[in-house]
């Protein structure tokens, strides 16, 4: 494996580089890829997020496992015995698995009865509808449909989100009929957006738009910024409820190892390698993409799409 290490600064030294926007955004059609996370039971983990997520195990090897939707992988967990999830730290608030319909969404919410899930709850927001929940080692989940895009803006074109009671009754009223079984998440099902805890929401904001080339969509109360690439609503989600200046957990707990984030082409690469350069950021060239890790040491591998 190939390093290249840099010295930084910090975040000073980037706002000041990257005031004219020259170094680039990401491409319209940047999505991200897969999730990886330390859980203390590999079989424990992977029975739940089959049976009460529908995932599908596409291959075990020592202490780590694969789960799809029967394409690319979505979910890798890896064992750690005795991890367990520390308090008030950065890392994962929720990673958000995307459904393509409120039906589907609905023969989530069935099954997730049905096998006696517990919820943490849900919400409207507006552009989406989303189920919450926590897998056995508390690591959050997040569980949603999407709204029409048409939806998603104001009459001043301004991204509209909210959190309303969610309508239970109405998405299980939308998998009546539906054809067949449960038989686990719909192949279109992928990894929508992900939710972090931070330290501090404007280093992380910054670094975000300004460094990995992410578009800036909006705050919330001053403890919550959402950005995305190519107009979706959400890709990333930051937030410091966990306390301005939490410290990140120790590699061996429970929790985020790192995200994926699909590039599209290897121009795209380059621009970013170029803007890591020019921000003084540290990371590392790895045979499956750039690793990067934010300011609140949050985990983020670039890789080529497929087909790239």
């Amino acid at each position: 494996m190939e390093s290249k290490h840099y010295p930084t600064e910090g975040l000073e030294n980037t706002r000041k580089n990257f005031d004219d926007g020259s170094m680039g955004r990401l491409h319209g059609e940047t999505n991200l890829g897969h999730v990886h996370l330390n859980v203390a039971d590999l079989e424990r983990s992977i029975d739940y997020y089959q049976r009460a997520i529908g995932l599908r195990l596409v291959k075990e090897e020592k202490n780590r496992a694969y789960l799809s939707v029967g394409g690319d992988t979505l979910l890798i967990l890896t064992e750690i015995p005795g991890a367990e999830r520390i308090a008030r730290r950065s890392g994962l608030y929720h990673f958000a698995i995307l459904t393509p319909s409120r039906q589907a969404l609905g023969k989530s919410l069935r099954n997730l009865i049905d096998t006696g899930t517990e919820l943490q709850g849900g919400a409207d927001h507006l552009v989406s509808e989303a189920l919450y929940l926590a897998d056995p080692d508390g690591n959050g989940i997040e569980i949603y449909c999407d709204q029409p895009s048409s939806e998603w803006q104001d009459e001043k074109g301004q991204l509209k989100m909210a959190t309303d009671p969610l309508d239970y009754q109405g998405i299980l009223e939308a998998a009546n009929g539906a054809n067949g079984n449960w038989g686990g998440l719909r192949a279109e099902t992928r990894l929508g957006h992900m939710h972090l805890h931070i330290a501090n929401l404007d280093d992380a904001t910054e670094f975000y738009e300004q460094v990995l080339g992410f578009d800036f969509l909006l705050s919330y109360m001053g403890s919550a910024s959402f950005l995305s690439a190519g107009g979706y609503h959400h890709h990333i989600g930051l937030n410091t409820w966990n306390g301005v200046g939490a410290a990140p957990p120790p590699p061996d707990a429970a929790g985020l190892r790192y995200f994926s984030v699909n590039l599209v082409g290897t121009g795209e690469r380059e621009k970013l390698v170029a803007r890591l350069d020019h921000a003084g950021w540290p990371f590392e060239e790895r045979s499956s993409g750039i690793f990067v890790r934010d300011p609140s040491q949050n985990g983020i591998l670039f890789e080529l799409a497929a087909g790239n």
